[in-house]
């Protein structure tokens, strides 16, 4: 059905002075908002989150979320990104798409959601034996988009070619001024003289998983938001604000578990060279991580 306003030209029509003139369309507007969000990547399962959906039940999550509407309200004029820490289940994951989506739906901004080890397994699916390259096309969207999710930082096994990759593609935005928001469920600091034994996925620390050069640059890029809390997975996504509080005082046992890291030999760095992106890279299984 066209818009009864513009009767679907996309210029609504307005008198000026006695001179007739015409401008944008509400409806062309949210038309071109629906079609930048629809190829934003944002997974079906995440369509329905925003910011007035999500549970807040403690002093850590008001405050992620505060700053969550701020930068969207502020945005484009931002100077620093958002870096959600936490373990798995607090819902760093609904506030960095609500954040995006938001973003979108107010400003048109062309913006990209990926996990860390979906990108770095797309980057590996163009790797070409001839060439000993990927193409720089596949990674380009990433590094120009106006605003980038990139979930899960530092779930990718840590190896030279996924350091250098991240800091290729982080560095472009940095030095481009693109604004990313990050999540990832490694800890900032571990817990004075707790005990190290490679196995439990929260006795590294953020820095470990990504490489100090590039854990600088996220200090630099990104205003840092500790989350803590209970997965709400245990109780359903239909979970209330008072259960998952009940659940808190409780423990969570899904906090409890531990993941063995992943074994493997380490890959080599990555570099652009000429049109595509030199990975130095000759195969091996895409998108492994611990």
């Amino acid at each position: 059905m066209a818009c009864e306003i513009c009767d679907g030209t996309g210029w609504k029509p307005f008198d000026e002075n006695g001179i007739r003139r015409v401008v944008r369309c509400d409806c062309w507007r949210e038309q071109l908002g629906a079609t930048v969000l629809a190829s934003s990547r944002i997974p079906p399962l995440y369509k329905r989150c925003d910011l007035e959906n999500f549970r807040d039940y403690n002093d850590t999550l008001v405050r992620a979320v505060s700053a969550a509407r701020s930068f969207s309200d502020r945005f484009p004029v931002v100077e620093r990104g958002l870096l959600f820490i936490g373990k798995p289940g607090l819902g760093k994951t609904h506030l960095a798409v609500a954040t995006l989506k938001r973003v979108i739906q107010k400003t048109n901004a062309r913006g990209l959601f990926y996990t860390t080890p979906e990108l770095l397994a797309l980057i590996r699916s163009t790797f070409n034996d001839a060439t000993k390259s990927a193409e720089a096309d596949v990674i380009r969207p990433v590094m120009e988009a106006q605003l980038l999710v990139l979930d899960d930082l530092g779930a990718e096994r840590p190896t030279d070619w996924v350091e250098e990759t991240l800091n290729l593609i982080v560095n472009t935005r940095y030095n481009y001024r693109r604004t990313t928001i990050f999540t990832s469920n490694y800890p900032l600091e571990l817990p004075p003289g707790l005990p190290f034994d490679g196995k439990d996925w929260s006795r590294f620390e953020l820095k470990e998983r990504v490489g100090f050069r590039l854990f600088s640059r996220l200090q630099e890029m990104c205003d840092f938001f500790t989350l803590d809390g209970v997965d709400y997975r245990e109780l359903g996504p239909d979970s209330t604000a008072e259960a998952l509080v009940s659940l808190m005082k409780k423990g969570s046992q899904a906090h409890g578990e531990q993941t063995q890291p992943r074994k493997g030999k380490p890959m080599a760095k990555a570099r652009i060279k000429g049109g595509s992106l030199d990975l130095g890279w000759s195969g091996g299984k895409a998108g492994s991580h611990g």
